[in-house]
């Protein structure tokens, strides 16, 4: 009865458009209420027991590092280079947002980020030329979910620091399936491209190319000096977050000079907004996880899970329908926090890989990214082209069948995601 009642108390309030981190919250402090016995104080000893941990102060570095980039326009090198790249290819511009995309992943590490960094040029830019509105919202909202896949990723973080996963690991292990999203899109962007007949641009010529290229190497060099100092054992997570804010800053103030010094307080203030959001829903949801640990539900469900899911090509379709539906609701973060506990046990019991688990969720989880009735970076890029968000959700349905085709290889081909791992092992 309880477990019905903290339910429809979740469902009620978030109806009512509560923000998700209070919802969580609230939910938490009614489940121990109702448990009696168990003294109020420790939701608060939950809240703050999920932000001890090292590894998650690279989550508002990592958001840090992002704005800063995008405050110093680096981002436009990026289009710049991808344009050069794939204009010349039919709908090149909308090719040229799912490679620029790419890139902007590999130096935030936040899909919402790319989403407003890369909307805010892209987006007019492809109406202009005569892309339709759904069309341009699509391709770029749909495209930087690979932001959660890409190294580095926020996600992927907090996935290690629940699981004590590598996060090394888990970010080699999201450039192929990050690669393949990218590529299963461009694909269907190339076929609506030719129906639709989109422009492209004239073709570059390669010393052009290559002019843009090295005009872009400072930027694409970010993720390259994460996954270096954090795979060859030179730094962890957290510290290489800190070198990317430092190279970013860098970049934008001194190489570039697109960043003035007294632009960084207010870069440093909407990191501090943005951040504080993300770790109270993270808090929150570690007081909610310490209730589920109450009702033993992740020892319930890995039981279910077994005894419902006897094979493991059922469990894993079961974990993908789990995290799209989950994904729909919540953050990702919280999501991860507290659900890839409870499912986890009972992964690990059909031997499935823990890496390889942990990007099947992340990549769930970024779809709801651009589904109802979360889908922030569909919020966000229906708002830059002043689309109605009903008109966005039909444009997004066949790029949300794109991914979850892509979720479903991945997923029953584990090697995508292991065999670059297993170089570093």
């Amino acid at each position: 009865m309880t477990g019905l009642i903290l339910v429809l108390l979740f469902l009620g309030l978030l109806l009512l458009g509560v923000p998700i981190a209070f919802v969580i919250g609230i939910v938490a402090y009614a489940g121990f209420f109702m448990l009696g016995d168990v003294p109020l104080q420790v939701i608060v000893e939950g809240m703050f027991s999920g932000l001890e941990s090292f590894v998650l102060l690279a989550v508002p570095l990592f958001i840090l590092a992002a704005n800063i980039m995008n405050s110093g326009q680096i981002s436009d090198r990026l289009i710049s280079l991808a344009v050069a790249m794939v204009g010349h290819i039919r709908g090149g511009l909308a090719q040229a947002n799912i490679v620029v995309s790419m890139f902007f992943g590999g130096i935030s590490g936040a899909a919402t980020a790319d989403t407003a960094g890369v909307g805010k040029v892209l987006i007019p830019s492809m109406i202009k030329e005569s892309y339709s509105k759904e069309t341009s919202v699509g391709v770029t909202a749909a495209s930087s979910t690979m932001g959660m896949l890409i190294p580095p990723s926020i996600p992927m973080i907090v996935y290690g620091s629940v699981t004590n996963v590598s996060v090394g690991q888990m970010f080699v292990g999201g450039i192929l399936p990050g690669l393949l999203m990218g590529a299963s899109m461009m694909a269907f962007v190339g076929y609506i491209s030719h129906r639709h007949a989109y422009p492209r641009h004239e073709r570059v010529q390669a010393k052009e190319v290559g002019r843009q290229f090295l005009k872009s190497i400072p930027p694409l060099l970010t993720p390259v000096i994460i996954l270096v100092g954090i795979i060859g054992g030179y730094v962890t997570p957290t510290e290489a977050a800190i070198l990317a804010c430092i190279y970013a800053t860098i970049l934008a103030v001194f190489a570039y000079k697109t960043l003035r010094f007294r632009d960084l307080p207010e870069v440093i203030y909407d990191t501090i907004k943005l951040s504080s959001l993300t770790l109270f829903a993270l808090a929150t949801a570690s007081a909610l996880g310490r209730l589920f640990s109450y009702f033993r539900l992740p020892e319930q469900v890995s039981v279910f899970f077994e005894a419902s899911f006897p094979y493991e090509w059922m469990f894993i379709l079961a974990v993908i329908v789990l995290f799209l539906f989950v994904g729909m609701i919540l953050d990702t973060i919280p999501a991860i926090i507290l659900f890839v506990p409870i499912v986890l046990p009972a992964a690990e019991a059909f031997g499935i890989d823990p890496i390889h688990f942990g990007i099947v969720v992340v990549m769930c989880l970024a779809v709801g990214l651009i589904t109802p009735p979360y889908g922030l970076s569909m919020l966000l890029a229906s708002k830059i082209a002043e689309l109605s968000v009903m008109r966005s959700i039909v444009a997004l349905l066949p790029f949300v069948i794109v991914i979850v085709i892509a979720i479903l290889i991945v997923a029953y081909v584990p090697e995508i995601t292991l065999w670059l791992p297993g170089f570093l092992e």
